[in-house]
């Protein structure tokens, strides 16, 4: 009623009324068909809501005093912004279980005099959380975005995905080198970067359409961890290199570092953390970061619809 005599299109009831919650047409179609029947109208010779084959529908009926106010509840950007929040916190939470992972390996070798195992431990998970949250907070937003030009359109999904870490990773690796420079006068060449957020990003972006189209938490989820395992497998026999790759060229970039990933290569039968390793270690990163990323969205966006249909029922 709001855009009398303006066609409203299927994909905006889809993006605008559910708000990222995947449904069919028929729910669509049913809704329309219950409007019908409280206002007494008829589909083939309707006379409030005028049905445009394939496109949508459009409200026909003369208004009396303008607009019709309505609560809208939040507004559509907000929900963007909360839904890429939700991606950074599930980035974040990647890190955490990517840093355990990690630093169990590392500690799990003798250290330096003078270095704690649980130290050592905390400094790694702090910084896969950081790596984690910035990488969550690009893809995610670059998603959300996305989704709200065009909530069913795949290509969206991964273009948004594949911009937003390419951004960030950019970004990082650019801080990075500069930090190591400024700090010890020289940097670990090959650490994650662009391209690796581009291809991680926009497998992401393709297990977050995946996952809106199966409409549960789980099946989402293992649909994410499949597309971003496969991207991460696949990242360094490109060239690039992920978290465990990053750590391993860091230690070899400063010999007297105590930081190994030597254990993780033996157990594939490698002497050394060589392109196994890295491939195998790709592919977890990228399954965990991408199924907590696309989890955490999916819960954001189930809290919003309830919300908006509590208000609703109000």
């Amino acid at each position: 009623m709001s855009e009398a005599g303006t066609l409203v299109t299927k994909d905006r009831f889809m993006g605008e009324v559910w708000r990222g919650v995947p449904v069919t047409d028929e729910a669509l179609t049913q809704c329309i068909k219950e409007l019908r029947r409280a206002l007494g109208d008829d589909a083939s010779r309707p006379g409030f809501i005028e049905t445009v084959p394939k496109h949508g529908y459009r409200f026909i009926a003369p208004l009396e005093g303008g607009a019709v106010a309505r609560d809208e509840g939040p507004h559509p950007w907000t929900e963007t912004v909360l839904v890429g929040a939700a991606g950074m916190v599930g980035g974040g939470v990647a890190g955490f279980f990517g840093g355990l992972i990690y630093g169990f390996a590392v500690t799990s070798q003798p250290l330096q005099p003078g270095l704690g195992a649980v130290s050592v431990l905390l400094v790694i998970i702090c910084l896969t959380i950081a790596v984690g949250v910035m990488g969550g907070a690009g893809v995610g937003f670059g998603i959300a975005v996305a989704q709200r030009m065009a909530a069913r359109d795949w290509r969206w999904s991964i273009a948004g995905g594949a911009v937003g870490g390419l951004l960030i990773g950019a970004i990082v690796k650019l801080l990075g080198i500069d930090a190591f420079n400024l700090l010890f006068g020289r940097s670990p060449a090959g650490m994650t970067g662009a391209f690796e957020g581009f291809l991680l990003g926009g497998a992401v972006g393709l297990g977050a359409w995946l996952a809106s189209r199966t409409g549960r938490l789980r099946r989402g989820m293992v649909s994410a961890a499949l597309t971003g395992g496969i991207a991460g497998m696949l990242i360094p026999p490109a060239g690039g290199r992920l978290m465990a790759g990053s750590l391993h060229t860091l230690a070899q970039t400063f010999p007297g570092s105590r930081l190994r990933l030597d254990q993780v290569g033996i157990m594939f039968g490698e002497r050394d953390f060589g392109l196994i390793s890295q491939m195998v270690t790709g592919a977890l990163e990228g399954a965990l970061f991408s199924a907590c990323l696309v989890g955490a969205t999916i819960l954001a966006q189930r809290h919003l619809a309830a919300v908006s249909s509590g208000r609703e029922q109000v």
